[in-house]
């Protein structure tokens, strides 16, 4: 399992780099919606096959194809998509409801709801990031905390870890998440002295330094937050899509749940 999580983590970055720095702006949002429409398919599933609920997965993936669009749209309308998915998906929610004769319950539409919310809203603010001014900087943040954090704690928690965590996650030790939020804001900090040096950027090394902090405890809330999720439907992995990691919700996680943190943090601030 160690081994094949490393092969696929070595074959996996480059490709996520190629993307990130080369790709343009369509192509980037094309890719988010992908995975956003993959991993929205793995969470309304995992609730299907174990009858806790029947989400609308049309809908779910009809609220990720907005991604892929998302630039399309002038800049200054961007917050109002935003800010618009929701209350049309709980309209189309109740609207099936309605149609199907209550078949559709209020339970799968409540799930629905908080999987485009979870999913889509908050996975939409990746290519939002990479869309601002210096965004193809200000991305590797959000993927070395995230991963960064993930790679440490796994790493840390393997060798030293003695202290159960929580038993949401009954493998995470406290050790472990410890020596993750530590590896990742070093690992950030040694990202930014890079670009500052050769990319041209500005960035101050405190105050990044605490916004890796913030983002590093955040994506560890996310991943004991996808972790709930899989506890409650009774799985251990959402899907087996990439070896050693799990599904690609599974791999994104943390991503998802520290990406509009990050955007309030890094391009608002």
């Amino acid at each position: 399992m160690n081994l094949k999580r490393v092969l696929t983590g070595v074959i996996g970055l480059p490709i996520v780099a190629i993307v990130l720095i080369l790709g343009n702006q369509i192509i980037i949002d094309i890719a988010f919606a992908i995975i956003a429409g993959m991993s929205f398919y793995e969470y309304a599933h995992a609730f299907k096959i174990n009858e806790k609920a029947k989400p609308l997965i049309w809908l779910g993936l009809l609220a990720c194809a907005i991604i892929a669009l998302i630039h399309v749209f002038p800049k200054e309308y961007i917050i109002f998509i935003i800010g618009a998915v929701v209350p049309i998906a709980i309209f189309l929610c109740f609207a099936q409801i309605l149609i199907t004769k209550m078949k559709t319950t209020i339970i799968d539409s409540a799930i629905t709801i908080f999987g485009i919310c979870y999913i889509v809203i908050f996975l939409m603010f990746m290519p939002i990031i990479r869309a601002a001014e210096n965004g193809v900087f200000l991305i590797w943040y959000v993927i070395f905390a995230a991963w960064g954090t993930d790679v440490f704690a796994f790493t840390f928690g393997k060798l030293i870890g003695k202290h159960k965590f929580s038993k949401i996650s009954p493998n995470k030790t406290i050790e472990g998440c410890v020596a993750g939020t530590i590896g990742a804001v070093v690992l950030i900090l040694i990202y930014t002295v890079l670009i500052n040096n050769f990319a041209g950027t500005n960035i101050n090394y405190i105050s990044i330094g605490i916004i890796g902090l913030m983002l590093s405890l955040l994506s560890q809330i996310g991943d004991f937050a996808a972790s709930s999720i899989k506890r409650f439907v009774g799985i251990k992995d959402f899907s087996h899509l990439i070896p050693g990691h799990g599904g690609m919700l599974d791999r994104i996680d943390s991503i998802i749940f520290i990406a509009p943190f990050a955007y309030f943090l890094l391009v608002l601030i």
